[in-house]
């Protein structure tokens, strides 16, 4: 029997890893007019297996063309990575660290960062461009989805200049505290105010799937399945 209530974050998101998956949040979320939660398809996890659950602790990313610049008159000029750093130590268990906002040149994430992010119970990674340190994060076993494999250093190159703010990818506006969710057939974004309702939803989705399952191997057809349960 399918459980559709939880009493914190910690019964939902172990919910959500146990029966959900993202094709059935992403259709309810359709029939509820929030059609443009998924991000992009470049998004990919560096295992099959990895599925990312918490809440967005999102950051913002900049280009820089120096590892500091003292001429700068900025105070991020001077300072290695920027905020990123801060970022870091900032995170809360069951957040992920979402990371946009530069150019594609140099990866966002790496093994150390999974090491400290993992130590703080944070649930995963999810950046708008390239992780590295493959081997050590898979050895981690920590979530981590991006465009990639890339081992080029952001140090001389990009900068973290906010965070815990709104940021937005490619389209999609990711705000402090809405849910991350993804595994190996994408990454949406599930609005705070609309979490409830949604999730209820694609646990009853995902129950009436099953029973679609059961009657089209006993022998039902697709359409009388379609009529009977309303789902495919």
């Amino acid at each position: 029997m399918t459980s559709l209530t939880w009493r914190d974050d910690d019964e939902l998101f172990a919910l959500m890893r146990e029966q959900l998956f993202t094709a059935a949040v992403g259709d309810v979320l359709d029939t509820m007019g929030l059609q443009r939660q998924f991000l992009s398809p470049k998004l990919k996890p560096l295992d099959s297996g990895m599925v990312v659950v918490g809440r967005s602790m999102p950051v913002l990313e900049a280009d820089y063309y120096a590892y500091t610049d003292a001429a700068g008159r900025a105070e991020l000029s001077r300072q290695p990575f920027g905020l990123m750093l801060h970022a870091l130590d900032d995170l809360k268990r069951n957040e992920v660290y979402v990371a946009s906002g530069g150019s594609p040149r140099y990866a966002l994430w790496g093994e150390l960062m999974s090491t400290r992010a993992q130590i703080l119970g944070a649930a995963g990674a999810v950046v708008n461009g390239y992780s590295r340190d493959t081997n050590g994060i898979l050895a981690l076993g920590f979530p981590t989805f991006s465009h990639g494999r890339y081992a080029q250093d952001q140090g001389y190159r990009g900068k973290v200049v906010d965070f815990r703010v709104r940021i937005e990818m490619e389209g999609v506006v990711i705000a402090p505290g809405d849910i991350v969710f993804g595994d190996l057939d994408g990454v949406l974004i599930i609005p705070a105010e609309a979490e409830r309702e949604a999730i209820s939803k694609a646990l009853e989705k995902v129950s009436k799937e099953n029973a679609v399952r059961t009657a089209i191997v006993n022998g039902m057809s697709t359409v009388e399945a379609f009529d009977k349960f309303g789902v495919m």
